[in-house]
């Protein structure tokens, strides 16, 4: 295949959020370096993160200008020095700084096979999502059988994997979404859905648990939100893990947990899980596997658009006005 010396590209040009954020048509093809591959990308996964570094409140974040996105399914066109694998043509789904564009570099050893009988678009999210909801039920969030799991954002792309993978391990699920798109959460599974916006959203919790309260919350929401996931939480033996904070910073002191809230909080971040703890994402992974072998993890519907909608397709996202998969197409 030949490679062209330039692409389009979406490029990030201050950190005052998406709408900043401008369709650049030859920007460099990049060059993969030692232990990394060049992929074709054909679909592009747009998450909250991209979101956050956009506006610069991604820890650690790039600064600007940068290429935009990291989520990337495609087809490998090229190889750096010392890759073995996967090979030219191989169809893989990976994480890539860049990935809002028509190529991108991604470290081979990161690259993820699109499962058999797949399009690239279906199998956005497995680097992601599943992962990210995975790793919050089952390692971080210790779920088992017969407990109840409170999951916000449940209409997003993470939260509906959340949903199917609770329902899977045994858990009776509440999920919190707007009202519109409660019907697609409980097709997801989810055995009750509330307002995510209702200003007594904890006590509607514990009058479903009789008062008891859950044993997992996947907070994502944050702001106001997350004193509800608190509040919401079994005392003692309840866990919050925290994932996202899509709703904006919020706070808690060792006075809440002493007098007011005594539950486990479980602060996570996927990348920092990969590179701090290697062996429990890889445990993750395998078990993910499984599940896609097992026909629990399902291919994905994204809701696609063109590249040059990235402003808008993230203006969007940011209003809660979307559900499920985003992806953008170069």
């Amino acid at each position: 295949m030949s490679i062209p010396e330039s692409m389009r590209a979406l490029q990030q040009t201050s950190l005052d959020g998406p709408q900043d954020m401008r369709l650049v048509p030859d920007a460099p093809v990049p060059r993969p370096g030692e232990g990394e591959v060049l992929v074709r990308v054909v679909a592009a996964g747009v998450n909250f993160a991209d979101l956050s570094k956009a506006h610069g409140t991604f820890g650690d974040g790039p600064r600007p200008p940068y290429l935009a996105g990291f989520e990337v399914a495609g087809e490998v066109v090229t190889l750096g020095e010392g890759v073995t694998g996967p090979r030219p043509a191989a169809r893989v789904v990976g994480v890539a700084d860049g990935a809002f564009a028509e190529y991108a570099v991604l470290p081979a050893a990161a690259a993820m096979p699109v499962p058999p009988g797949w399009t690239e678009q279906q199998a956005l999210g497995l680097v992601v999502n599943w992962p990210t909801a995975l790793a919050a039920l089952k390692p971080l969030g210790g779920i088992a059988r017969g407990q109840t799991v409170l999951v916000h954002a449940a209409a997003g792309a993470t939260g509906q994997a959340a949903v199917v993978l609770a329902r899977h391990y045994g858990a009776t699920v509440i999920a919190a979404a707007s009202p519109a798109k409660h019907g697609t959460v409980m097709a997801h599974g989810a055995d009750h859905v509330l307002d995510s916006r209702a200003p007594d959203l904890a006590a509607r919790v514990l009058r479903l648990t009789g008062g008891t309260g859950v044993d997992l919350v996947l907070e994502s929401a944050g702001g106001a939100t997350f004193g509800a996931s608190l509040a919401a939480a079994r005392r003692v033996t309840g866990r919050v893990v925290v994932l996202g904070l899509a709703g904006g910073e919020a706070s808690i002191t060792n006075r809440d947990l002493v007098y007011e809230h005594q539950v486990h909080v479980v602060g996570f971040n996927l990348g920092v899980l990969i590179r701090a703890a290697p062996q429990i994402f890889g445990e993750v992974m395998a078990e993910l596997a499984a599940l896609v072998a097992a026909g629990v993890v399902t291919p994905g519907r994204p809701t696609t658009h063109d590249l040059a909608d990235g402003p808008t397709v993230l203006a969007e996202l940011a209003s809660r006005a979307t559900m499920g998969k985003l992806a953008l197409l170069p």
